[in-house]
């Protein structure tokens, strides 16, 4: 999935959830200095083996400049409204990852089209903001893969209409953004609805997620088809995680039609990719990365080792 298509569906998904409130957000863990951090409880200290790839540049600056686009809920938040601080997957990502490097990771919003320009230019060594790794970008950035993700399942608390797979929305009214990769992914599924001879799937197309969210509070709809990341956090979030359920399908475990999210790195700074990487890997051997993940409702996405470069189209 195109990262730029699915942004806005993501972030109105999260705006419908503020119906929670980001209190959900209040388990953070206390800001630590440069070369540590807590996370999920467990103290992440500075590996001087992994320090010591970095380039000569980061290590005098101590810190790794880092582009993201507030906000895209689960992947980068602000704590409060109207506040400077963050929060969210990446954030917290890049902060076990400054810790694992004993540097800091400064992360500074850039708008989502301008963020690989501004490291083609040397504003940022890194971004960190749900970007889809592809071929195109990787012609001026390099990547190190740090999730799988696609298209997910929404339903109502319980799953009361037993929805395991997409083919269980066959011959069902489901919820979907209009002009998104979503709404593509359920067209293209009428064909296999047909195939094994049941109903197409009722497709009801709404402006925004938060709409789409409202029909299935009513009953309009069984379920609602969005990004997984955004549909696991609206399940972990709203109304306490007591409104919805996110449905597991162990065939898509990253979501339908998953693709690679990286880290994307200075192609300037090849030493930097290596020592992301090499930390990264190390924070999903200890156990780290999957806490992260679990902390916003989208543990499925995690990769299980940390590539670079994935994608193949």
């Amino acid at each position: 999935m195109n990262a730029l298509t699915a942004r806005p569906a993501a972030a109105a998904a999260v705006a419908a959830a503020m119906l929670l409130s980001l209190s959900a957000c209040g388990d953070d863990e206390p800001a630590a200095p440069p070369g540590r951090a807590v996370i999920g409880g467990v103290e992440i200290v500075k590996d001087q083996k992994l320090h010591d790839l970095l380039p000569e540049k980061i290590k005098k600056a101590g810190e790794v400049r880092v582009a993201t686009d507030v906000p895209y809920p689960p992947f980068e938040m602000y704590v409060k409204e109207g506040e400077a601080q963050l929060t969210g997957l990446d954030y917290d990502l890049g902060q076990a990852l400054g810790a694992k490097l004993g540097v800091t990771f400064a992360f500074a919003p850039q708008k989502f089209d301008g963020i690989i320009p501004a490291l083609q230019a040397g504003k940022f060594d890194v971004a960190m903001s749900a970007i889809t790794d592809n071929k195109e970008r990787q012609k001026v950035v390099d990547f190190v893969d740090y999730s799988q993700s696609g298209s997910g399942i929404l339903v109502g608390e319980g799953n009361p209409a037993g929805v395991t797979t997409l083919d269980d929305l066959c011959g069902r009214n489901v919820a979907v953004q209009t002009a998104t990769n979503q709404l593509d992914l359920l067209k293209s599924h009428q064909a296999a609805c047909t195939g094994a001879g049941k109903d197409t799937i009722d497709i009801q197309t709404f402006p925004k997620d938060s709409d789409a969210q409202l029909a299935l509070r009513s009953g309009k709809v069984v379920a609602q088809v969005l990004t997984k990341p955004a549909a696991g956090w609206v399940a972990r979030t709203a109304d306490g995680g007591t409104s919805f359920d996110l449905v597991e399908d162990p065939a898509a475990p990253g979501g339908y039609d998953a693709s690679p999210n990286g880290i994307a790195v200075s192609k300037q700074l090849p030493e930097l990719t290596i020592a992301v990487q090499k930390a990264l890997q190390s924070l999903i051997d200890d156990g780290t990365l999957i806490k992260i993940y679990n902390k916003y409702g989208v543990a499925s996405i995690a990769v299980k080792e940390a590539t670079r470069n994935a994608a193949v189209d």
